[in-house]
């Protein structure tokens, strides 16, 4: 393996991204990655390290896709500011902060998302530049297993001869059946992202991580916000069902209502605004009528115009493209990542097996423990879980025990005064090994990584009780749920 990665350190050169208006053709290259996402950009820069010739092609006109430029970067910069906002006007007061006439600014608020995005999707210029990649911009097609021709977005064409080709094309927000998105009065998660004014009310279709997380934002900014789940719980297919109660709670504490069983039967624009109809379990009807309509009912893998067709690569009736553990497709010099094949449409976990796919190609030996891929919504507070939820926990037949605490008890969240959530924690009832573990605290993103390390490790619960965490930290809370579950009682509650 040595060899291989030696000959092709010293095969590949610098190339500069291609601009031309005419035809070009390149030639010789290890693969061609399409799609700059999370995955696609990170399987594209570790390829390169690895000594892999590398092409990224991509559609849009910057790097990073839906994460960066219209999902998980400008979200979570609203989702911080807008936290800010309704702190400073809501909480400072009983902090001993005292200000007058607190106002949103909105589109300075903008252009502070927008300044995060910018500097991010440049980021990865620089990095594909530092790495020696060359990058397409444009619509590539797959026409046969070792060549893409792209569409360039300056007008011209791209020929690209490969030995390997990986799909990250990532996915895109799944219509509502007669529902037609204008991203002004009716929008997608796009257009949520980049209102003009902050609406009166809003009504969300769909009460998963999407809709919590934008119906959030605003709300925080003043808007009275109505979510409609078709589930009879908030936060998505996944989530540990009690603590979905105790997160829906907090979000209902803040002014979010919540219809939940219910689906949506129509939605029309109206004198009055966007006119939503809506039939409970027991087929009661109902109108909800609000300036704004969000749709946020998931999302799809986005396969469009990608050719797959062309070269016969199996996709399944979802629309995702089955791969075995190196990530081949049915056929075996053409990938798949991320959002395009199953699993959780998650930026980290594409990310991981972007890294993970290319190192198999190199003779690397594939592992990813998708029990240990985390999960977050990045409301206020958080939630996060790794591993199994009671629910399937159940369902599987496997004995087990559960460990808890309240962020109440925990010394941190008292003196922030930020009490909202607890930790929850499955073991297995005669090993302890740790399952599955859930938090709901205003940290629980960063919290839940001691988490998945300790699962990736096959660590008990006693494990994590045993381990030393500063005083006084959230942290402690894990700590103190782990306890709980290794020896039947926590110390501090």
């Amino acid at each position: 393996m040595q060899c291989v990665r030696s000959r092709l350190l010293s095969s590949r050169t610098r190339l500069l991204p291609i601009r031309s208006l005419s035809s070009s053709t390149i030639s010789d290259s290890d693969l061609v990655v399409i799609g700059s996402g999370p995955g696609g950009y990170v399987a594209a820069i570790k390829a390169a390290q690895l000594g892999l010739k590398t092409v990224c092609v991509e559609k849009g006109s910057t790097f990073g896709g839906t994460c960066l430029n219209v999902g998980c970067i400008p979200s979570k910069a609203l989702l911080n500011n807008s936290h800010y906002y309704h702190a400073a006007k809501h909480e400072f007061a009983g902090r001993g902060i005292k200000i007058d006439n607190v106002e949103v600014d909105l589109p300075a608020m903008m252009k502070a998302k927008e300044n995060s995005v910018s500097a991010l999707t440049g980021g990865i210029a620089g990095l594909f530049k530092k790495n020696g990649i060359t990058s397409v911009h444009g619509h590539g097609t797959i026409v046969t297993p070792n060549q893409v021709i792209v569409k360039n977005n300056d007008g011209g064409r791209t020929t690209i001869n490969t030995k390997n080709i990986l799909v990250a094309t990532g996915s895109e927000v799944t219509p509502f059946p007669g529902i037609e998105v204008d991203e002004e009065t009716i929008v997608s998660s796009t257009g949520a992202l980049s209102l003009k004014e902050v609406p009166k009310t809003l009504t969300l279709i769909g009460a998963g991580v999407i809709g919590v997380e934008l119906g959030s934002v605003w709300q925080r900014l003043g808007a009275k916000v109505t979510a409609i789940e078709f589930l009879g719980n908030i936060g998505g297919v996944g989530i540990d069902l009690e603590v979905a109660k105790s997160f829906q709670r907090s979000l209902q504490k803040q002014g979010m209502k919540f219809k939940l069983n219910t689906k949506v039967l129509s939605a029309e624009r109206t004198p009055e605004g966007i006119k939503v109809i809506a039939e409970n379990k027991k087929g009661k009807q109902e109108e909800v009528v609000s300036d704004v309509l969000l749709v946020c009912i998931g999302r799809r893998p986005y396969l469009d115009g990608l050719g797959l067709d062309n070269i016969g690569v199996t996709v399944d009736n979802r629309g995702r493209i089955p791969v075995n553990e190196r990530f081949q497709t049915n056929i075996k010099n053409i990938y798949a990542i991320g959002d395009v094949i199953d699993g959780p449409m998650l930026a980290h976990k594409a990310e991981d097996e972007g890294i993970i796919c290319v190192e198999g190609m190199v003779g690397g030996v594939p592992h990813i423990n998708y029990d240990c891929v985390p999960s977050v919504i990045y409301t206020h507070p958080e939630v996060a879980w790794v591993g199994k939820s009671e629910e399937q926990v159940k369902e599987a037949g496997i004995p087990y025990k559960i460990g808890s605490f309240p962020m109440a008890a925990n010394s941190r969240s008292k003196t922030n005064q930020d009490t909202d959530g607890l930790v929850k924690v499955i073991a297995h009832k005669e090993t302890d090994r740790l399952l599955g573990i859930h938090i709901v605290s205003s940290v629980a993103g960063e919290l839940i990584n001691e988490a998945a390390l300790a699962m990736e490790y096959g660590a008990s619960a006693e494990d994590i009780a045993r381990v030393c965490h500063a005083h006084p930290t959230v942290s402690e809370a894990l700590k103190e749920a782990c306890v709980s579950a290794y020896a039947g009682k926590a110390i501090n509650f």
